[in-house]
């Protein structure tokens, strides 16, 4: 009996490596995907009936390793089309592996994290290694049935010409004749292929830089003075702005209170490389003025000498800075690549309250820390910083709250706010929670950023707030675009003047016919406005 289930198991895996349907996204799993035809199949019965001895072994061991790699890479496909609205990419994706235990361990605690890496890495090494024994259970079968698989085979193969032809389906876009084992098998070398020659690609479009030889009292001079903040708003995109009537009603809010506080404002909408995670894709894209949208193409970047927008600041003679509350290591390339005078994090901001959720501090306290490390310093020059906020970061609980700005200090006040917000738990038991507490998430960071610009008296701050993708598809939904807010304010006119071209409309909130670019436009197209011969482009 025992032998029965055993062989009856490794049909059964062998049978879901073959005719798994690759994921598309909004693709959901369907057990009529199983009643399908593989012709793969059909070839491994041709070979079992026909080889013997050490080839038969070696074509057991080598594709059912295959084959089990195949599943393992259908299970990534899944996994990453829910999360960043992609496909699995081999060439580059192993790498995002810690990052991913950070966030599970930022998001859920440390004890989950392990769990979920071991339990990742015995499903790793389960399908390699069940691939090749079921492989040989299956041939076993195979032996002890000579005549009935043949004759079953035969069969089966005249089936699957029939229905290739007819074009016969289980479900919409799911045939019964199936190839989907080998078609994923062409599709990943192909994978590999492309992101090979996508190296030679890039490298020919880094060093064409229109700002490369730009002299630097050309640079930036509208701008000479000014405080120039880049704010992103983790998971700010535009399903938030369009769908969330909490960030509806914090935008128009914010719009009025920083009208009434001096401040106009300007928005539109890019479109960020990358979807549902992986930020740093979009930070390096806006900086560098080129699409990074792949961690090969960042890796890349990062070891050229690229003018980045941080990069043109300092050289105009600002000081440059920082502010990376989720980072708790050290990175190097803020300085040597971005051109950071200073990098803050998690360690040197001087935080002592508690977490709340991902974010390791609230938004609020990263803006008044800023304030006091940087704005408040006497006798300073000009600061340009990226201030990253990402309270907004899933899991989107719990949610601190804003509190009074002079009682801030080190974040202790914030320890009153534990254990009164809404647990993940609870917010993660239905889509429709999860959907209001991001909505809610954005919301407070927005109103972090507008209670702290009322706050201030510089007349000579720029600030621009920008999203670096779009929450995943969880909140998002099937057929999201990449597109993310964006929006400058200021409090001087001739600064929102020099935008005149471009077109983009009134207020912190950009409506559904507002300007489109994609994200690497922003950079040059910065440059340009603000440089000695304003052309808007």
């Amino acid at each position: 009996m025992g032998g029965h289930v055993v062989t009856g198991l490794a049909v059964l895996l062998v049978w879901v490596a073959l005719v798994a349907p690759a994921p598309v996204p909004g693709w959901s799993a369907s057990a009529l995907a199983l009643v399908r035809i593989p012709v793969e199949g059909l070839v491994l019965v041709v070979a079992m009936l026909t080889l013997r001895g050490v080839a038969r072994r070696w074509v057991e061991v080598v594709l059912g390793v295959v084959l089990g790699l195949l599943l393992l890479v259908r299970v990534l496909d899944a996994a990453f089309l829910a999360t960043l609205y992609r496909p699995f990419n081999p060439l580059t994706d192993w790498r995002h592996v810690g990052s991913a235990k950070d966030l599970v361990a930022d998001a859920a605690g440390p004890v989950t994290a392990l769990l979920a890496v071991g339990a990742a890495a015995l499903l790793v090494v389960a399908l390699v290694v069940f691939g090749p024994l079921a492989l040989r259970r299956v041939g076993r079968l195979v032996d002890r049935h000579r005549d009935g698989a043949a004759r079953v085979g035969a069969g089966l193969a005249a089936a699957w010409l029939a229905c290739a032809a007819l074009g016969v389906r289980v479900a919409p876009g799911i045939p019964v004749a199936s190839t989907s084992a080998a078609a994923l098998a062409v599709h990943q070398v192909g994978s590999v292929h492309a992101g090979l020659r996508d190296r030679d690609v890039f490298a020919a479009q880094i060093p064409v830089d229109p700002f490369r030889d730009t002299p630097t009292p050309n640079l930036l001079t509208a701008l000479r003075g000014k405080d120039v903040v880049l704010v992103f708003v983790e998971s700010y995109g535009r399903v938030g702005v369009e769908r969330s009537p909490e960030v509806a009603a914090a935008l128009d809010s914010g719009a009025s209170a920083l009208g009434a506080a001096g401040y106009s404002s300007r928005s539109a909408w890019l479109t960020s490389p990358t979807f549902g995670g992986i930020s740093w894709l979009a930070h390096s894209t806006l900086q560098s003025g080129l699409w990074v949208n792949s961690q090969q193409r960042y890796d890349q970047l990062l070891d050229t000498g690229r003018l980045t927008l941080t990069g043109a600041f300092a050289q105009a003679g600002w000081r440059t800075v920082a502010v990376v509350p989720a980072n708790r290591r050290d990175w190097p390339e803020g300085k040597a690549f971005y051109g950071h005078d200073e990098v803050y994090d998690a360690r040197t901001l001087g935080y002592a309250g508690p977490g709340f959720g991902y974010a390791p501090m609230p938004d609020q306290y990263t803006l008044s820390a800023f304030d006091r490390l940087e704005l408040a310093r006497q006798g300073r020059p000009p600061v340009m910083a990226e201030v990253d906020l990402v309270t907004s970061h899933v899991p989107w609980a719990p949610l601190p709250r804003l509190v009074d700005w002079a009682t801030i200090g080190d974040g202790s006040v914030f320890h009153a706010q534990t254990g009164t917000a809404t647990p993940r738990q609870v917010v993660w038991s239905s889509t429709s929670g999860v959907r209001t507490a991001y909505g809610q998430a954005i919301a407070y960071s927005l109103e972090s950023i507008v209670s702290f610009l009322r706050g201030t008296h510089d007349d000579d701050l720029v600030v621009i707030v920008l999203g670096d993708h779009q929450p995943a598809s969880v909140v998002s939904g099937p057929n999201a675009s990449h597109d993310v807010p964006v929006t400058l304010i200021a409090r001087d006119p001739a600064v929102l003047d020099r935008l005149a071209a471009w077109r983009w409309q009134d207020g912190l909130r950009p409506g559904t016919d507002a300007p489109v670019w994609p994200m690497d436009r922003f950079r040059d197209r910065f440059l340009t406005a603000y440089g000695p011969n304003a052309g808007g482009r």
